[in-house]
């Protein structure tokens, strides 16, 4: 697992860690965060989708966890951390629309759910980080402020009221049945939620509750817990 920015300089990048369960906008204003700081962003769920989709490519069934394993073992992924460059790879297919499948969203709980696969994904990710040119990454999925960087400057919970995440996701997927979507959404977040605590937030984590909030104000409410918890960061220098 791989990335195509390499750390020349002596400074160590910074955590931004972002968790969130499935249609509060981790993605999307982790993005724009970033993009606005300056900062690399990394969206651990595609890296979680890629394998899923290794693993049906290989004609296995991600239930199956002696395949899961083998997949990862050999799982050659990249993905840069360029907010404005979203492009994702294994190997050398290009598997950035692929992995959004509902086929592959299907297939991801499957994989996550496999301790030994999120400990080698973790790992790759801390790597990712520690060897990017950016003064900081927003790093944004599930676990992120409890296992992956539990010791980062910043960790937020971005959270948003059950109708509101349903709501939000239906209108992202430009459903016309958003009664489905809620019932999916609450599928997910039934199932992911026993592999990890994604509603609560751990002893030190900053809660940003969107409900109330649009994007922008949300992007404004994380950027402040940014500069309220890690003054003394380093802005990138294109922010505006």
């Amino acid at each position: 697992m791989t990335d195509s920015t390499s750390n020349s300089g002596t400074s160590t990048p910074f955590i931004v860690a972002v968790d969130g369960p499935a249609g509060s906008g981790k993605s999307s204003v982790s993005k724009a965060v970033a993009r606005r700081l300056g900062y690399g962003f990394l969206d651990t769920g595609a890296a979680y989708r890629a394998l899923a989709w290794h693993v049906l490519d290989r004609g296995a069934d991600t239930a199956d966890e002696d395949a899961v394993l083998a997949a990862a073992a050999d799982f050659p992924f990249r993905q840069g951390l360029d907010p404005d460059d979203r492009l994702v790879h294994v190997g050398d297919v290009d598997v950035t629309t692929a992995i959004r499948e509902p086929r592959v969203s299907g297939a991801v709980s499957g994989v996550a759910r496999v301790p030994a696969v999120r400990v080698q994904v973790n790992d790759a990710f801390r790597r990712i980080v520690r060897e990017s040119d950016y003064p900081a990454v927003v790093v944004e999925g599930r676990d992120i402020t409890t296992v992956v960087a539990p010791d980062a400057p910043v960790r937020i919970l971005l959270t948003a009221a059950p109708e509101v995440r349903a709501a939000r996701r239906a209108a992202e997927l430009d459903a016309e049945d958003a009664a489905a979507v809620a019932a999916a959404l609450h599928r997910r977040d039934a199932k992911d939620s026993a592999v990890v605590d994604f509603l609560t937030a751990a002893e030190g984590v900053e809660v940003v509750d969107s409900t109330d909030l649009d994007f922008d104000q949300t992007i404004d409410a994380v950027i402040a817990v940014i500069e309220r918890c890690a003054p003394e960061a380093q802005r990138g220098a294109d922010h505006g």
